[in-house]
């Protein structure tokens, strides 16, 4: 399967037709998850001795893809629960300072969840977590209610697998939050990221069977993401069970240079822009996701929002953290040439 050009970029948008944002929107993307304290060693986890150096951020996948959607035009608001622990000061300021609106986030009398990660290049990172009864994992269908106004005249919402593993109140806010946006006739993204420290598989795949049939685009790993979820390391057969499941589109990474996109019409291998000067990779699906779905909810065409997402994702590897490297939009477009 030969990478699309030009024709076959206009049959795709054709096929599948630009998100229009509604008029009079409150935003133009949600995004519902957690945010986290990133701790970055300047070694492996594993190797972390004393007296190692480290430098303090903010990520976690709701961050990411809300700074990415940000930087991508989109006016963008995030949906989560921070502590009441020194940390929330600063981390509410990086989110803001990201053109993030934090003003609908939630306080919980909980600390801020963090997580301690080394350099990383090609994706294969080890992360130690903490956040057993943090801040984000109180997230709850209570406060998905209470941003309901939001959720039903807002253009798109991003959340995630992740999001809907951190409890059994998170798993209901995520389904809660996907029906709302559904049912109002709103665009919906998943990225299942399945996390095995996080959750099962079973669960993981019922979380999926709920949510698919809601999204308009599906973004998933493989293979860590398809064998977990849809027992295949073949991105062609993950896309058609995904798409099976319920997904209107789907986007699948598949390694360094390449990203599968069914967008329930034809199937076709998409080109991902090379990074000369990678860095850490970590959030760079993240990125991807903020950045297509910013652009779909602006009224770019999927496949044209797509090769945006993944040249800012390819962009974003050039930074360490999560958001230690959110590129301008100016920057996005000239490495896709569009």
């Amino acid at each position: 399967m030969r990478p699309p050009g030009r024709a076959a970029d206009r049959a795709a948008d054709i096929a599948a037709p630009a998100l229009r944002g509604r008029p009079g929107a409150a935003y133009d993307v949600l995004v519902l998850g957690e945010v986290l304290v990133e701790i970055h060693a300047d070694t492996a986890p594993h190797a972390a001795a004393d007296g190692t150096t480290a430098r303090i951020s903010y990520s976690g996948d709701a961050l990411n893809a809300a700074a990415a959607a940000a930087a991508a035009g989109a006016r963008t608001a995030l949906l989560t629960v921070v502590g009441d622990d020194e940390l929330s000061v600063p981390l509410l300021e990086r989110a803001a300072g990201l053109g993030i609106d934090v003003s609908h986030v939630r306080r919980s009398p909980r600390p801020n969840g963090a997580y301690l990660l080394g350099a990383d290049t090609d994706g294969d990172r080890a992360f130690v977590y903490w956040r057993t009864a943090s801040a984000g994992s109180t997230l709850s269908p209570r406060h998905v209610e209470s941003w309901r106004e939001l959720l039903t005249t807002s253009t798109a919402l991003v959340t995630s697998g992740i999001t809907g593993a951190l409890s059994p109140g998170a798993r209901d806010a995520v389904l809660a939050a996907a029906e709302t946006v559904h049912a109002a006739g709103g665009h919906l993204t998943y990225d299942p990221n399945f996390r095995p420290r996080l959750t099962g598989r079973k669960e993981a795949r019922e979380l999926l069977a709920r949510v698919a049939p809601l999204t308009g685009l599906l973004k998933s790993s493989c293979p860590a993401d398809a064998l977990a979820l849809v027992d295949t390391d073949d991105p062609l057969l993950a896309a058609a069970r995904y798409r099976a499941l319920g997904a209107r589109a789907v986007a699948v990474t598949a390694g360094p240079g390449r990203l599968l996109l069914d967008d329930g019409v034809r199937t076709t291998y998409r080109p991902v822009p090379a990074n000369p000067d990678p860095v850490d990779a970590t959030g760079a699906g993240d990125c991807f996701t903020g950045t297509t779905t910013a652009r779909l909810a602006l009224g770019d065409p999927l496949a044209r929002a797509v090769a945006y997402g993944t040249a800012a994702a390819s962009l974003s590897v050039s930074g360490r953290g999560g958001t230690g490297r959110v590129p301008a939009f100016s920057e996005t477009a000239a490495l896709a040439g569009l």
